[in-house]
């Protein structure tokens, strides 16, 4: 079972928006550490936003965001950088930047005048390359890679960054379900195998489900949920919070909960749902013969 220590990452009566549309209203969070941890909830309500001004990229309306004690607007962001890493959502990099000149950006919050590249630097970089699966990759560039190698080539860039915290804007963007998983079991990898910190924002319920040690379900810019999967999601939040009709099973995988929505789509006659209407009935072509 993971352990949970006390946050390194704090909201305090945090108020955000752009200009004069407010998006997210006293909120406040405390952000488990040493855990993954996964922001739900419907389209709209705030998680991204959430997520940018909690990597210092939204400034606050009113309230504040801590790290490690401080408060985080009042830092270098090379110290920020050096202790959490922000990945955006469907990021985008120079035309022609290769994977390995992307990856060595990781390394910048760790250069200064009188540190520069060592051979620590090459072997972080080298390590990230070979831990994401995208070292033969290295002199490619970026924009000539498949959905699921961009994302994984950009997570070796934060990972390389080396920073205890780690802030995933919807990971799995245009990804299918097979590199979905693909870049949610490094996600995975990074947390158990290297202790990392992670909060990501994702849409999928069912993998927020499967690759979370906490949720943190938002509707119209409030935390109205939060905690464990298993203890999280029910029939009826999803209904209330998503508007989604569903039935929720043990998923036979993971022992966590499995969301099956319940749309109109159902076997003939079935037991425990509402049943196929006529309309929705298509009858079988006749013969002709």
């Amino acid at each position: 079972m993971t352990s949970i220590d006390p946050s390194r990452l704090v909201a305090e009566d945090l108020t955000l928006g752009y200009g004069d549309r407010i998006v997210v209203e006293n909120l406040d969070l405390q952000v488990h550490t040493g855990v993954v941890t996964t922001i739900i909830g419907p389209n709209g309500c705030g998680k991204s936003t959430l997520l940018r001004a909690l990597g210092r990229l939204l400034k606050p309306k009113s309230g504040k965001v801590i790290l490690d004690g401080k408060a985080i607007s009042s830092m270098r962001t090379k110290d920020v950088a050096r202790v959490l890493g922000m990945l955006p959502q469907a990021p985008t990099a120079p035309e022609g930047l290769t994977v390995g000149d992307l990856v060595s950006r990781g390394r910048h919050p760790h250069q200064s005048w009188i540190r520069q590249w060592s051979s620590d630097d090459e072997s972080e970089v080298a390590n990230a390359l070979e831990l994401t699966g995208v070292g033969d990759l290295a002199d490619r560039p970026v924009d000539e890679l498949s959905g699921g190698q961009r994302q994984r080539a950009w997570i070796s860039m934060a990972l390389a960054q080396g920073t205890d915290i780690l802030l995933l804007d919807e990971p799995t963007t245009y990804l299918d379900l097979a590199h979905s998983v693909e870049v949610l079991d490094l996600v995975d990898r990074m947390h158990e195998d290297m202790g990392r910190t992670v909060i990501m924002v994702l849409h999928d319920l069912n993998l927020a489900v499967r690759y979370s040690d906490q949720l943190i379900v938002m509707s119209q810019g409030k935390i109205v949920e939060s905690g464990r999967p298993q203890d999280v999601i029910s029939e009826q939040l999803l209904l209330d919070v998503f508007g989604l009709e569903a039935t929720v099973i043990e998923d036979p995988v993971s022992d966590r909960p499995l969301i099956v929505p319940i749309g109109t789509r159902h076997v003939y006659g079935a037991v425990g749902g509402p049943q196929k209407s006529a309309a929705h009935s298509v009858a079988a072509p006749q013969s002709t013969n």
